[in-house]
């Protein structure tokens, strides 16, 4: 089911916006003065970091495969993982990482203010975040898009072909002041079905409401659904075997990755480079496991890792920076495996595959 939805999200775009997890923020006002980046004098987030010696990382805290945090206080997730190779990179210590766990109205103010370096918390790339917030945003590392999650116990008539004609006078919880919100207005006005609308302030919230029943619907991005479904089915919730996400193409299209304060591109080219290190990695048969036995390889891969013709330096890093990375989370395929193969999140025939099985994750060459 989830190979055709992800075939299909090409075909049904009708919004570009929302976040995945807890669902994304929809301000759209300009910051007129200049932020304060948290950066010293001597140089950008990049000096910064260096000369402090941890990553803080804005992440969810709350959104499963993506970013989660266990019992015992450590962090988990696709995004955690992206922290963490960014920090390798930087710092050579994967752990160096301080975890800000942010709402989404907190994140973009938390990264404008300096309060975070980096926001890596499923955060959807938007034409209004680029331009008109102070943000720039890097490669993406994961394509979503938003879907409908439905109770056949609550909502009759609800089948596993279910459309929005499905969800005609249901109950439907989002997050408030979202894209998500926004999308699930305009999807049902366009369909010509009629939604009560309830909105919260984080998407765990809405899953309360939908366990409890007093949500028949509720919608974030695919993922998401997904993985609060699985986490359900193991919890033992009771009729989450039930639940349906709607096999129909997403409503929207969700391009997640790393957001830096803008006109900062020393720091971008870092966690952007970062990111494309994990995929090359992936496609050149860089693992965690080989890593160091593949150091002394010539050509691109002795690039990638630090070895002749290597530019890291030039960029202000170690040499083996990437090659740090790699050695703490693995190439992008073991990090998507390791964090949302549990969540029977198909890999194959969906974008999030590597260009040459079809997908959209490519790596510009490194030299």
């Amino acid at each position: 089911m989830l190979k055709r939805l992800a075939v299909l999200f090409a075909v049904l775009a009708l919004v570009a916006a929302a976040c995945g997890g807890d669902s994304g923020d929809d301000t759209t006002t300009s910051t007129t003065a200049a932020p304060d980046t948290g950066q010293g004098t001597e140089g950008g987030t990049l000096a910064t970091v260096q000369a402090r010696g941890t990553l803080k990382c804005g992440v969810s805290g709350s959104a499963p495969g993506f970013s989660e945090v266990a019992p015992d206080g450590s962090f988990s997730g696709i995004d955690v993982d992206t922290c963490r190779a960014v920090a390798a990179a930087v710092l050579g210590d994967g752990n160096a990482v301080e975890f800000r766990t942010l709402t989404a109205a907190e994140r973009f103010a938390a990264l404008d203010s300096g309060e975070i370096d980096v926001l890596i918390r499923n955060t959807t790339w938007t034409q209004t975040r680029d331009t008109d917030l102070t943000n720039d945003f890097t490669a993406t590392t994961f394509y979503d898009g938003q879907q409908i999650m439905g109770n056949p116990a609550t909502l009759a008539g609800l089948t596993v072909e279910g459309g929005f004609a499905d969800i005609d006078g249901a109950v439907v919880c989002t997050n408030a002041g979202t894209t998500t919100e926004q999308n699930i207005k305009e999807g049902a006005e366009q369909a010509g079905v009629t939604i009560q609308l309830k909105t919260v302030e984080n998407f765990p919230e809405a899953m309360d409401g939908f366990i409890a029943g007093t949500c028949d619907i509720v919608t974030t991005d695919g993922s998401g659904l997904y993985g609060h479904r699985s986490a359900n089915i193991a919890a033992g919730t009771p009729g989450a075997e039930d639940w349906v996400i709607f096999p129909e193409a997403p409503i929207s299209k969700e391009p997640l990755g790393p957001v830096v304060r803008e006109n900062d591109s020393e720091w971008f080219d870092v966690v952007q480079w970062t990111v494309f290190a994990l995929f090359s990695a992936e496609e050149l048969g860089v693992t965690q496991a080989n890593v160091d036995s593949m150091m002394d390889s010539g050509g691109e891969i002795g690039r990638l890792l630090g070895g002749e013709g290597e530019i890291q330096t030039a960029m202000g890093l170690s040499a083996d920076a990437f090659a740090n990375s790699i050695k703490a989370v693995g190439n992008y395929g073991e990090v998507y495996e390791r964090n949302l193969g549990p969540l029977n999140l198909e890999r194959a025939g969906t974008y999030n595959e590597q260009w040459y099985n079809g997908g959209l994750i490519y790596s510009p060459p490194f030299r």
